[in-house]
């Protein structure tokens, strides 16, 4: 017992000098660097509501970056069946970003940027995936992004800007994972 209890004391004590030492050498930190609740900053909130049933195999790979994601922001995933109902799932106050062919196109060190800059605004962000026949009618959205040129099939789309968040936090976080 006294063995776990010293090596749990010795890791953390090496963990905040190796923290302190970063911070002293003038290393620039992102805010998930910083934190030091396991490199984690304030949890983001995100949703991404789509439309279509989500079906093997695209539903296990949002299962597995769900659980990913779970690390670094607290994410709801909403499907609805008619893109009218879209508009009334959106949470409140959230900036709405909606995926479409017409949207501003980011690399992903660049989308890491948009999500930071909603972490430090303290607000969440809700992603709207359109549909087979295009986007659903929104009232308010506050900006467009497109996944690419290419058309991607509804589900694949889910799995593609999942895999993009996910990226996007291990970019901020310092943690390998983008090359």
């Amino acid at each position: 017992m006294d063995v776990y209890v010293a090596l749990g004391a010795w890791l953390l004590v090496v963990h905040k000098a190796s923290i302190a030492r970063r911070v002293c050498d003038g290393g620039q930190m992102s805010p998930l660097q910083r934190d030091g609740r396991r490199g984690r900053a304030a949890r983001m909130r995100l949703t991404v509501v789509g439309e279509a049933r989500l079906r093997a195999p695209f539903a296990d790979d949002v299962a597995h970056y769900e659980k990913l994601l779970g690390r670094y922001a607290e994410l709801e995933l909403i499907t609805v069946r008619d893109p009218a109902t879209v508009a009334r799932r959106l949470p409140q106050g959230a900036p709405v970003v909606l995926l479409a062919a017409q949207g501003r196109q980011l690399d992903s060190v660049a989308f890491s940027g948009l999500l930071e800059e909603r972490r430090r605004e303290g607000r969440g962000v809700t992603f709207v995936i359109g549909g087979p026949f295009g986007p659903p009618p929104l009232g308010r959205v506050q900006e467009r992004l497109s996944l690419g040129p290419m058309t991607l099939p509804h589900q694949l789309a889910w799995v593609v800007l999942l895999e993009q968040i996910y990226r996007a936090h291990k970019i901020l976080a310092g943690e390998p994972y983008h090359y």
